[in-house]
């Protein structure tokens, strides 16, 4: 989703978890934060990392795919003290799963989340959040969390739409694989995802996309046909 090259089939298989040092090798070379830097946008990775310098990322062993495409441009990666002062947003939304270890970062409401968010974009030409909370839920096979994580998200996307709407800004939406909706595997689904787009470019985007491969070349061409 962020190289536009059909990694799947580029490793013979879908790869679960962290990935692969080859899988690594292609979202470094090639991915969505690069090509816009490329074409002289500024980009925001608007999830927090708990470090104290992006320095402190580079040394773990395992790292996510959006994790390895941050590092390759570290001016885009959130802190503690980035969450602190609401310039970054946990992973969660509300920051309560992090409250054993960080009592002292407040929880906050999925709305005034959606508000943090939306500045947070506006500071930037493109801005990237990443919610993985109903895929925890799902392979957890927990079902009233699951209904928990998703009322949490229904009410931060519905303020943050309005925010997006009023201001005039493109949301883009969509997932990597299915899980929460089939609460009986543990395990990623091959269900369809929703690919959602709103705002001015949407029907551009939208009209470019029809596979995960898609995403990417979609938002690029969207930024230059606006130069």
């Amino acid at each position: 989703m962020f190289t536009g090259v059909n990694c799947s089939k580029a490793m013979g298989r879908h790869c679960e978890g962290f990935p692969s040092p080859a899988l690594r090798s292609i979202i470094e070379e090639n991915n969505l934060f690069l090509q816009l830097r490329k074409r002289g946008k500024t980009v925001r990775f608007a999830d927090a990392y708990l470090i104290d310098s992006p320095d402190d990322l580079k040394v773990r062993r395992f790292k996510s795919a959006t994790t390895v495409m941050a590092l390759t441009a570290p001016e885009t990666i959130a802190t503690s003290e980035d969450l602190m002062q609401n310039r970054a947003i946990m992973q969660d939304i509300t920051r309560e799963t992090i409250q054993d270890r960080y009592p002292d970062i407040p929880v906050i409401t999925p709305q005034r989340a959606a508000e943090h968010l939306f500045g947070i974009a506006r500071e930037s030409d493109f801005t990237l959040f990443e919610f993985f909370q109903t895929d925890v839920s799902g392979h957890s096979l927990d079902y009233a969390r699951a209904c928990s994580v998703l009322r949490a998200y229904d009410l931060f996307l519905s303020a943050l739409v309005r925010f997006i709407e009023a201001a005039g800004l493109t949301l883009v939406m969509t997932s990597d694989h299915g899980n929460i909706e089939a609460m009986t595997e543990r395990g990623h689904t091959t269900n369809p995802v929703p690919f959602i787009a709103l705002g001015p470019r949407a029907s551009f985007i939208r009209d470019r996309v029809k596979s995960l491969v898609d995403v990417t070349p979609a938002i690029l061409a969207a930024f230059d046909e606006l130069g």
